[in-house]
């Protein structure tokens, strides 16, 4: 699949399948986290791949609304910046889940963005903090975002063309 065609056909999924993703292709997606740029080139991120059906069970209640979805995936990536390295951590953290996205598609996987940063677990609690205790995640490893990962169990179109929001570009010359 082009890059152009992977873009324009990547849709967010909610529902996946019980099809078990090859080693294959984990290694494929953990080689193109690998590959995600980073500020002044320093690597700022660190990813967790969760392959447990209990702890993806766990983390499917991480936030109040939202992340129920992670339970039905076959994988769920932890995305984390380390903010001891770079301030720019969570543009860094960002990049990467986007990356994972669009490597995940060119596989044929489905995937969904559940944001993690700046949301609640409950009143006492953080999401970030929910999930770096379940996971022993050093508390320097900011956690962005969890993308999960599966075979679509629902059908996917593109968005047309014709709803695209040109108006939000400007051209300066």
């Amino acid at each position: 699949m082009e890059t152009i065609e992977t873009i324009k056909t990547r849709k967010s999924v909610r529902k996946f399948g019980d099809k078990d993703i090859s080693q294959t292709d984990i290694a494929a997606l953990k080689e193109a986290l690998l590959y995600s740029p980073t500020s002044r080139n320093r690597d700022t991120w660190n990813f967790y791949f969760v392959h447990t059906p209990a702890l993806l069970q766990k983390l499917a209640h991480c936030k109040e609304d939202g992340s129920a979805l992670i339970n039905g995936a076959k994988l769920a990536v932890v995305i984390c910046g380390d903010e001891n390295i770079c301030d720019v951590w969570i543009e860094d953290a960002s990049i990467s889940s986007i990356i994972l996205q669009l490597a995940a598609h060119s596989l044929r996987l489905g995937s969904c963005w559940v944001q993690v940063r700046g949301r609640n677990h409950n009143n006492d609690t953080t999401a970030e903090k929910y999930v770096q205790e379940l996971l022993n995640i050093p508390a320097n490893h900011r956690v962005l975002s969890i993308v999960a990962l599966g075979y679509s169990a629902e059908t996917q179109f593109p968005r047309e063309n014709k709803k695209l929001r040109f108006d939000k570009i400007t051209d300066i010359r």
